[in-house]
């Protein structure tokens, strides 16, 4: 059970209200919109991530599966959905479940890797040059940056125990 109740239009704030009655009714955006002064700064944020990289959708995808696989396994069911919608196979989205990273083509894998990384605080130099191999300075700097956002939401959704929500699917995530 979740150590904070979820918000909803009804029992938020006014100037939460109006954004949270425009979203999915997941858990995730009744546990942030607590935070009342980031919460549309940070949902303006999140739809940068989910819409406007030079970073490859299918990339920030597995990008986000891995995080949610390593660390809150709500990230990984409301991604998946996602995942497929930009073009992400049912086979890549398989052998990240079942943890056999030798199935994924070489960029993937070096994503993966790179975001496993992150996670663990240790990208040495042999998986960020990898990762470099594939991708420019900009697409890493936004890799990182996907990688690093999903974490803080998986580390707030493990501390405050967020409940699982059934996948909202793609249509209601992708937020322009």
């Amino acid at each position: 059970m979740a150590r904070v109740p979820y918000l909803t239009s009804v029992t938020a704030s006014e100037t939460i209200a109006e954004p949270l009655s425009k979203l999915p009714s997941l858990h995730v955006f009744g546990l942030m919109a607590h935070a009342e002064t980031l919460f549309r700064p940070w949902l303006r944020f999140s739809g940068a991530l989910l819409n406007h990289l030079a970073l490859d959708p299918v990339l920030r995808e597995l990008a986000i599966l891995r995080v949610g696989q390593l660390t809150a396994r709500y990230e990984w069911d409301q991604h998946v959905p996602v995942a497929l919608a930009v073009g992400a196979t049912q086979y890549q989205i398989d052998a990240l479940d079942r943890g056999d990273l030798d199935a994924l083509e070489p960029l993937s894998r070096a994503v993966v890797d790179f975001v496993t990384g992150v996670v663990h605080d240790e990208v040495d130099d042999a998986t960020y040059a990898s990762v470099s191999a594939f991708l420019d300075d900009r697409e890493v700097v936004e890799l990182t940056l996907v990688a690093g956002h999903y974490l803080m939401i998986a580390r707030m959704m493990t501390t405050l125990r967020i409940d699982p929500d059934p996948a909202a699917g793609a249509d209601a995530l992708l937020l322009g």
